[in-house]
C-alpha cells in the first residue's frame, strides 16, 4: 500500500515543487501545476504542467552522461498515489549557492546585460550581437540564488570561485556546458533549439557532484523551432516565455513596475501553453504524453 503525502513531513514550497522528507537521506520532489513569472506565482495554474515537468525530467536523467539526485523510477513505491507522474524521490544532496545557466545564444537578462557592458558575467563578447544571435561556443553565465520575490543576478566566474571554491567551480562550469550541448544536440536533431537553460547541482555523500531538481524542462530552458529562427527578433517559443510575453502586452493590462500582481492568465492563453509544454516533450521524447504516469488525455 503506497503512503499518503500526510505521512511525509513537509519541508519547504518553491515557486513550482512541494518538498518532503521520505526518510533521513531521501526526499520528495512533488511538482506543482503552478506557474511563476517576473518573481510571482500566478493566480492561474497550467493543467498537467507539473505532470510535463516531471516527465521531461525523467527523460533527460536517463539520456545525460552525468550523475543525478534520482534515487528511484517515476512509479516508486514510496510516491503517495496522487502525485504519481509529478513526484520523484531523490537523493538528498548538499545544494550549491548557484544558479548554473548555460546560454548558447543572446536573449533575456543575456542581452540586457550585454547591451549594457557589450559582455556576459565577466565575459567580453563580439560587437554587433542582436536578440537570438548564436555565440561561437556555449557560455557558462552563472547566477546567485535569490530569495522567492527577488531577482536571480548574474554573476562572473569569480564570484563563484568565491561561493564553492576553485576546484569546485571549475568543475561546476564544465558540468553544465557538458550537459547543455549533449541536451542541445538530442533536441536539435528534433527540430527544436535550445537556446539557454539553467541547472542546479548539489554534492552527494560521497563528494560526488550531481544534477539535481528539474533538467531541461519549458520551465528552466528556452526552446525556439528551429526551422523558423531569425537572428534579430524574439522567438517563437515551447516555453514560459509565452506567458511572460502576454504578461507584458497592452492586453494583460498589468503594470510589471507598479506594485499589483499580474492578472489571472486567459483560458485560451492556460491551454496553449499547455499544448507548447506538451509538444516541447513529445518533439523532445519521442514519448506521448498520454503515456506518461497519471496524465489525462
Amino acid at each position: 500500500m503506497r503512503p499518503a503525502l500526510s505521512d511525509y513531513q513537509h519541508l519547504a514550497s518553491g515557486k513550482v515543487r512541494e518538498l518532503y522528507r521520505v526518510d533521513a537521506g531521501h526526499l520528495l520532489f512533488v511538482a506543482s501545476d503552478r506557474i511563476s513569472a517576473y518573481d510571482h506565482i500566478l493566480d492561474s495554474e497550467i493543467p498537467d504542467k507539473g505532470r510535463i515537468l516531471t516527465a521531461m525530467s525523467v527523460f533527460f536523467f536517463g539520456h545525460l552522461d552525468a550523475p543525478n539526485h534520482l534515487a528511484g523510477p517515476p512509479d516508486d513505491e514510496r510516491i503517495p498515489a496522487e502525485a504519481l507522474g509529478r513526484a520523484l524521490v531523490v537523493e538528498q544532496l548538499e545544494m550549491l549557492p548557484v544558479e548554473a545557466v548555460a546560454r548558447g545564444y543572446l536573449t533575456g537578462s543575456g542581452l540586457i546585460d550585454y547591451q549594457k557592458t557589450g559582455g556576459l558575467c565577466g565575459i567580453e563578447l563580439p560587437e554587433g550581437l542582436v536578440e537570438a544571435s548564436k555565440f561561437a561556443e556555449p557560455i557558462f553565465t552563472p547566477a546567485s540564488k535569490a530569495e522567492f520575490g527577488q531577482h536571480d543576478e548574474n554573476i562572473s566566474f569569480d564570484d563563484v570561485v568565491e561561493l564553492v571554491g576553485a576546484a569546485r567551480a571549475d568543475q561546476l562550469r564544465e558540468r553544465t556546458l557538458q550537459i547543455y550541448r549533449q541536451g542541445a544536440e538530442h533536441a536539435l536533431a528534433k527540430g527544436i533549439i535550445l537556446a539557454d537553460t539553467k541547472f542546479e547541482f548539489g554534492v552527494d555523500r560521497n563528494g560526488e557532484l550531481n544534477l539535481a531538481d528539474e533538467v531541461f524542462t519549458p520551465d528552466s530552458s528556452r526552446y525556439w523551432r528551429a526551422d523558423e529562427y531569425t537572428e534579430g527578433v524574439v522567438q517563437k517559443s515551447f516555453d514560459k516565455q509565452f506567458v511572460r510575453n502576454w504578461l507584458t502586452s497592452p492586453e494583460s493590462g498589468w503594470d510589471r513596475d507598479g506594485d499589483q500582481s499580474p492578472p489571472p492568465l486567459p483560458t485560451e492563453i492556460v491551454m496553449a501553453t499547455r499544448a507548447r509544454y506538451i509538444e516541447a516533450y513529445e518533439r523532445i521524447s519521442g514519448l506521448r504524453f498520454d503515456d506518461w504516469i497519471g496524465a489525462s488525455a
